[in-house]
């Protein structure tokens, strides 16, 4: 099995899979969460091939842009994974991560875990804070086409994992219920200092959100 031609298999894989895709969904999300991934795992025991190829294919379907459906992104990556003569073990995690890497409201419980899904994991959820974070943010909202903030519509931290999937709140309330959320979620301790900063940047723009909104100066 060669490592390297298959990392690189899959990097054409996923970049011709997501191509058109949502902005903040696209191939370059997958890119930088690969990158942070790397950059994570060189400080803890993970096997890097797992982390690389959860780190490629954690997006490879996501379910909010197929119905809700959680099982096409396993199903399209264990596919190539077979296709790719992967062994079954690696394949198997590969789901696992892929299943349980999201964020799914704050009252979802993950039911797997391993040092290389807590890289991943970290990775992936420093893109959804800090500038790029905000970005993608806006970018989603304005792609479903809401508001950008409502002073009138609360934020709902209590929400089931069905009711934050379906939820259709302005852009302002996801920092609330999801990004705000996700600097003491953090898994690996390099994540956790990356994501101290990202949040603080966070802070300071919603601080001058609202005195923008609010006509100060």
């Amino acid at each position: 099995m060669n490592k390297e031609q298959i990392i690189q298999n899959t990097i054409e894989f996923v970049k011709e899979t997501l191509q058109g895709a949502e902005g903040g969904h696209d191939f370059f999300h997958i890119e930088r969460v690969y990158k942070n991934a790397l950059l994570i795992a060189k400080d803890e025991n993970v096997d890097e091939f797992v982390v690389s190829l959860g780190a490629l294919l954690h997006d490879i379907a996501d379910s909010k842009f197929h119905n809700g459906d959680e099982t096409v992104g396993p199903k399209k990556a264990r596919a190539f994974l077979l296709n790719q003569q992967v062994p079954e073990e690696v394949i198997i995690h590969i789901e696992k991560i892929i299943t349980n890497i999201s964020f799914k409201g704050g009252n979802f419980e993950q039911r797997f875990s391993s040092p290389e899904l807590d890289v991943v994991q970290d990775a992936d959820r420093l893109d959804a804070i800090g500038a790029i974070g905000i970005a993608r943010c806006f970018n989603y909202g304005g792609f479903k086409n809401r508001e950008l903030y409502n002073p009138e519509i609360a934020p709902n931290l209590n929400m089931t994992k069905e009711e934050y999937k379906k939820s259709t709140a302005p852009t302002i309330n996801h920092f609330y219920e999801k990004l705000l959320l996700l600097k003491d979620k953090m898994n690996t301790d390099t994540g956790k200092v990356i994501a101290e900063q990202r949040h603080t940047y966070m802070e300071e723009f919603l601080k001058q959100f609202y005195n923008e909104w609010n006509g100060n100066i």
